[in-house]
């Protein structure tokens, strides 16, 4: 039987609709509000008992204070969940205050981090816009990451140089919530980690597969020279990405060390709200053997991060050092 090519679709022609619109699960009225740290806080941290769980957080914290003593980077990269549930004012804070060097994302997080910026809310309700194919279809999501995405390749930008840069210019009522515009700003370095085809922006006629490999590829190379000073008490966390992002570590510990770079003596980290097999494997046990340490915390993000944040803060307020 003579088999017949089937021909390719394009994204020409998709039904797009103005994000203003669009009604959104996620408000920033209800975004969390950071700590300022106290003394009282950190009395609470100290009480915890030494023991499991317990004992962990408390020799992590001291790891990251360690670590911002001696200034050897903080690492925090994240799934989009954590963006979804309000916690860019906290993430912000700890950019400002220090606590966290460099960010990593996988390519959901600029898509809700562009909307909270542009419109002041995000996540859409998935099962029902699947049901007509309006699910991903706003208009200005698209168009503008992909512009952005696209100029940033002609200029050899990472991906998240290109949407910080684009954001942070822009006159976006709510780009302070913003956490690439915010590290922009800072000077502190965005890779974002993309697979194509898992991000609605894919699938708007602005998109260029080259330009989104390019950029994500500067991203990953960018990503290798961040973890490779993690060597000497740097500290490398994962919050809620259970694939893409501990796959990329992974691979970047191994470029690194196959450079000839040491990279034997930092902690890692991992906050979800419950035990994935690859953020267990690729983060907290294989690229630690030896004189790491790797931590696997579990509780639901909206929780864990406020309270690492507010832990981080109040240790700080201690007056007799490490």
């Amino acid at each position: 039987m003579k088999q017949t090519r089937t021909k390719r679709q394009t994204p020409e022609g998709v039904r797009t609709y103005a994000l203003s619109s669009r009604k959104s699960k996620v408000q920033t009225r209800s975004f969390a509000k950071a700590y300022p740290g106290n003394s009282d806080f950190n009395r609470f941290v100290e009480g915890l008992p030494d023991i499991l769980a317990g004992k962990d957080f408390k020799e992590f914290i001291l790891a990251v204070r360690k670590a911002k003593s001696k200034k050897k980077p903080v690492i925090f990269a994240m799934g989009a969940h954590v963006i979804k549930v309000g916690l860019s004012p906290v993430l912000i804070d700890m950019m400002a205050e220090g606590w966290i060097d460099a960010l990593a994302l996988n390519g959901a997080g600029i898509i809700h981090d562009f909307e909270i910026a542009y419109a002041g809310h995000t996540s859409e309700d998935v099962s029902l816009q699947l049901k007509d194919g309006s699910f991903g279809m706003a208009k200005e999501t698209g168009e503008m990451l992909n512009r952005a995405i696209n100029a940033g390749s002609r200029k050899n930008l990472g991906l998240g140089e290109a949407v910080g840069k684009m954001i942070a210019s822009s006159g976006f009522p709510y780009k302070d919530l913003s956490l690439l515009s915010t590290a922009h700003s800072l000077g502190i370095p965005v890779t974002v980690h993309v697979a194509l085809g898992t991000d609605i922006i894919h699938f708007h006629p602005d998109v260029q597969g080259s330009a989104v490999g390019k950029t994500t590829l500067n991203d990953f190379f960018l990503f290798c020279a961040l973890v490779e000073k993690l060597e000497g008490g740097g500290i490398y966390i994962n919050a809620g990405s259970a694939v893409v992002l501990p796959e990329i570590f992974l691979k970047a510990v191994s470029f690194v060390r196959n450079k000839g770079f040491a990279l034997s003596r930092f902690s890692t980290a991992v906050f979800d709200f419950i035990s994935h097999y690859r953020p267990q494997q690729n983060v907290v046990q294989r690229p630690t053997k030896g004189k790491g340490r790797g931590f696997y915390f579990i509780g639901h993000h909206e929780i864990m991060i406020p309270l690492l944040a507010a832990a981080l803060k109040s240790s700080s307020v201690k007056k007799d050092g490490l």
